[in-house]
C-alpha cells in the first residue's frame, strides 16, 4: 500500500508546521544532515545496506529531511560507534530516480540477510541555511532573534519568549544550550522601523529542532521593536582548532570526529578554507595558508589524517560546512595544513592601570565601552579576562575603584553578576545578567593578571629596549630578517616590551656578536600596521632562505620612565623607595619587603645588584603624612624586570610613614 505524507511548510499559514516526522534520520554524524542512514518501521530504527546506494538515493534523503543538496555518500561506518548487532538492516539495493519526496517511495528490496553494519549506507548533505539569526550581538550565538520569510528577514515580538524558545533558536544554529532571554533592546541599533515584525506569541515546547515547528502567531500588531526576542546561547566548542601556533588563532588545523581529533591534508588547501577555520574560531579575516609542518612537533604518526581535498567558498560558517573527502590515504603528516588568522581584537579591556594587564575591566558592545559591576566578581571571572587578552594567570581581583579617575557618570555599567567556570576563552561566554541598575562605578569590577613574557626580546643593545630583534616559537629563539623591516614594525616590538615609542631601527648587525649560525631565522617581511599590540599579530612570511644574519632587523626604542624611584638619598640608586600611581607618587610598606624585591627595584632603575633593604625612615625627612602609602607585602621572585610585575597588595590600612621600604643598590651609571 502506498503511503503519503503531506508536508504543510506554516510560515505562511501559521501557527506552528503540521508535518509528519521524517520516516529516515542521519545519525552519528557532526549535525543532522550528515551521518549513518537510518529508517523507521513500526516505531523501530534499522539501517541501510549500502548496495547499490547512490548520489540519486541520498539527494531524496537530503530532501527529506529539508537538508538542501546531497553532497557525499560516505560510508556509514565512518560515523562511530557502529549499529548494534542487535539493530536490524531493514533495505538494501535503494534505488531512486531522484525526484522522490521521501525514501519510501524508491525501489528496494526489504529484509536483508547478507549485509553487516560495516556496510550501513551514509549521507551527507548540504546543510540548508537555518530560517533564524541572531543579529547585533557580540557573536552569532548572541543577539536580537530574525527570522527569514520568501527572502525578507523579520523579528520576532517577545510577547510570550521564553527558555524553551531560546532553546530551539539555540539548537537550529548549532550554538548549544540556552543560556538567557535577555532585555529585548539591548541590541543596538534597534531593527529599522521599516523592517516588518513577523510573529509572536512563539510557544515551543523545546525540543524541536528549528523555530518554524512552534506554534505562533503570525502578523503581529500590537508591537514595536522595542519589544523584539533576543536570544543567548552557549557557544558549542568549534569542531576545528589550531595547535602549536604561538595563540589560539594560529597553526596546525585539525578537526574533532566522534572525540578524537585529525589534521587536514593540505591538497587543494587554500586562503577560502582559511577564511571558514578563522571564522569558526572567531579570528578574524584569514592572513595565510602556512604549512602544517612549521607547527614543530609534527603530529604523531599514531593521529590519523581524517580530510583532504577541502572546498569551501569562503562563506561557511563551520569547515564542517564545506565539501571533504574523508579518509585520506596518500597524505603525510608533513603535508598538514596550517592557518593564520587575524586575530580579533578582544572585547574586553582593562584600563587606568600600570600596564594593559591590570586595571579596571571594561567591555565593548556595538562600539561602546561599558564597566563591570563587581557583585560575584571573582577569581574565576578575572581569569578569563586574562586569559582572553593573553595576560597569563589572574593574580587578583582588586576593586575597579582603585583606578582612577573613575569612570566618567556618562558610561554605563554594561553587566553585572558574572559567573565564569574559568575555563572560558571570553568574558563574552561566561553567564551574566545584562542591563545593570543597582550598581554604581564606586563598584566596577577590576582585574590583575600575571602579564605574560613577550614573544619577542631585543639583545646585545646597551639595555633591553634596544637590540638585535628575537622572536620566540615553541621555546627557541630566532632572529629576524630586516626586508622590508619598518618604523611601524619597530614602534609594536617597543610597545610590546613596555619600551615606550619606537625611536630607530639600526641594523641587527651593529649589536655584536652576531647571531651564531646554528640561530635560525624565522620570519621576514614583516608588515605592521604600528597599531597592534603584538608582533604575533603583524602580516609577516614564515621560514626563510634568503636571509643571513648580517641582515637581522634591530629596534631601538625610547625606554620608557620607571614607575618607581628611591629618593632622599646620597643618589638615584639609594633611598626611601616610592612607586607611581596615575600621576602620584606613593611609598611602600615594608612589611614582608626583602632583597629579592630590592632587586627588582635596582634592575628597574639601572642600578646594578641589590646591596640592603634599610628603613625608609633613614632617609630623612621622612614622607609628608599626606602622601599615600600605595602597597605592602611586596612579593617578588626577584628575577621580574619591574616591580609592577611582583605580587603586592594595594591600598594600605596598617602602615605609618615610620614603616616606608627603602633600597639600596649597586650605584650603576653616573647622575648627569
Amino acid at each position: 500500500m502506498a503511503l503519503f505524507f503531506f508536508l504543510i511548510f506554516a510560515f505562511s499559514t501559521g501557527p506552528g508546521l503540521l508535518e509528519s516526522p521524517p520516516k529516515v534520520r542521519l545519525v552519528r554524524g557532526p549535525h543532522r544532515c550528515e551521518g549513518r542512514v537510518e529508517v523507521e518501521r513500526n516505531g523501530e530504527w534499522g539501517t541501510v545496506c549500502d548496495d547499490g546506494w547512490n548520489l540519486k538515493d541520498v539527494e531524496v534523503v537530503c530532501r527529506e529531511l529539508g537538508c538542501g543538496a546531497a553532497k557525499g555518500t560516505p560510508s556509514g561506518n565512518l560515523y562511530k560507534p557502529l549499529a548494534n548487532e542487535k539493530q536490524k538492516i531493514f533495505i538494501q539495493d535503494v534505488n531512486c530516480n531522484g525526484t522522490e519526496d521521501e525514501l519510501i517511495e524508491c525501489d528496494r528490496v526489504e529484509d536483508v540477510f547478507d549485509c553487516s553494519h560495516s556496510e550501513d549506507a551514509g549521507a551527507i548533505c548540504e546543510k540548508s541555511p537555518p530560517k533564524v539569526r541572531l543579529v547585533r550581538g557580540p557573536h552569532r550565538c548572541e543577539g536580537r532573534v530574525e527570522v527569514e520569510r520568501n527572502g525578507e528577514w523579520g523579528t520576532v515580538c517577545d510577547n510570550g519568549w521564553n527558555m524553551k524558545d531560546v532553546e530551539v533558536v539555540c539548537r537550529e544554529l548549532g550554538c548549544g544550550a540556552a543560556k538567557g532571554t535577555p532585555s529585548r533592546n539591548l541590541y543596538k541599533p534597534l531593527a529599522d522601523e521599516k523592517q516588518k515584525i513577523f510573529i509572536q506569541d512563539v510557544n515551543c515546547n523545546g525540543t524541536e529542532d528549528e523555530l518554524i515547528e512552534c506554534d505562533w502567531v503570525e502578523d503581529v500588531f500590537d508591537c514595536s521593536h522595542s519589544e523584539d526576542a533576543g536570544a543567548i546561547c552557549e557557544k558549542s566548542p568549534p569542531k576545528v582548532r589550531l595547535v602549536r601556533g604561538p595563540h589560539r588563532c594560529e597553526g596546525r588545523v585539525e578537526v574533532e570526529r566522534n572525540g578524537e581529533w585529525g589534521t587536514v591534508c593540505d591538497n587543494g588547501w587554500n586562503m577560502k578554507d582559511v577564511e571558514v577555520v578563522c571564522q569558526e574560531l572567531g579570528c578574524g579575516a584569514a592572513k595565510g595558508t602556512p604549512s602544517g609542518n612549521l607547527y614543530k612537533p609534527l603530529a604523531d604518526e599514531k593521529q590519523k589524517i581524517f580530510i583532504q581535498d577541502i572546498n569551501c567558498n569562503g562563506t561557511e560558517d563551520e569547515l564542517i560546512e564545506c565539501d571533504q573527502v574523508e579518509d585520506v590515504f596518500d597524505c603525510s603528516h608533513s603535508e598538514d595544513a596550517g592557518a593564520i588568522c587575524e586575530k580579533s581584537p578582544p572585547k574586553v579591556r582593562l584600563v587606568r592601570g600600570p600596564h594593559r594587564c591590570e586595571g579596571r575591566v571594561e567591555v565593548e558592545r556595538n562600539g561602546e565601552w561599558g564597566t563591570v559591576c563587581d557583585d560575584s566578581w571573582n577569581m574565576k571571572d578575572a581569569e578569563v579576562v586574562c586569559r582572553e587578552l593573553g595576560c597569563g594567570a589572574a593574580k587578583g581581583t582588586p576593586s575597579g575603584n582603585l583606578y582612577k579617575p573613575l569612570a566618567d557618570e556618562k558610561q554605563k555599567i554594561f553587566i553585572q553578576d558574572v559567573n565564569c567556570s574559568g575555563t572560558e576563552d571570553k568574558l563574552i561566554e561566561c553567564d551574566r545578567v545584562e542591563d545593570v541598575f543597582d550598581c554604581s562605578h564606586s563598584e566596577d569590577a577590576g582585574a590583575m593578571c600575571e602579564k605574560s613574557p613577550p614573544k619577542v626580546r631585543l639583545v646585545r643593545g646597551p639595555h633591553r629596549c634596544e637590540g638585535r630583534v628575537e622572536v620566540e616559537r615553541n621555546g627557541e629563539w630566532g632572529t629576524v630578517c630586516d626586508d622590508s623591516w619598518n618604523m611601524k614594525d619597530a614602534e609594536v616590538v617597543c610597545r610590546e616590551l613596555g619600551c615606550g615609542a619606537a625611536k630607530g631601527t639600526p641594523s641587527g648587525n651593529l649589536y655584536k656578536p652576531l647571531a651564531d649560525e646554528k640561530q635560525k631565522i624565522f620570519i621576514q617581511d614583516v608588515n605592521c600596521s604600528g597599531t597592534e599590540d603584538k608582533l604575533i599579530e603583524c602580516d609577516r612570511v614564515e621560514d626563510v632562505f634568503d636571509c643571513s644574519h648580517s641582515e637581522d632587523a634591530g629596534a631601538m626604542c625610547e625606554k620608557s620612565p620607571p614607575k618607581v624611584r628611591l629618593v632622599r638619598g646620597p643618589h638615584r640608586c639609594e633611598g626611601r623607595v616610592e612607586v607611581e600611581r596615575n600621576g602620584e607618587w606613593g611609598t611602600v610598606c615594608d612589611d614582608s619587603w626583602n632583597m629579592k624585591d630590592a632587586e627588582v627595584v635596582c634592575r628597574e632603575l639601572g642600578c646594578g645588584a641589590a646591596k640592603g633593604t634599610p628603613s625608609g625612615n633613614l632617609y630623612k625627612p621622612l614622607a609628608d603624612e599626606k602622601q599615600k602609602i600605595f602597597i605592602q607585602d611586596v612579593n617578588c621572585s626577584g628575577t621580574e624586570d619591574k616591580l609592577i610585575e611582583c605580587d603586592r597588595v594595594e591600598d594600605v590600612f596598617d602602615c605609618s610613614h615610620s614603616e616606608d621600604a627603602g633600597a639600596m643598590c649597586e650605584k650603576g651609571q653616573p647622575d648627569i
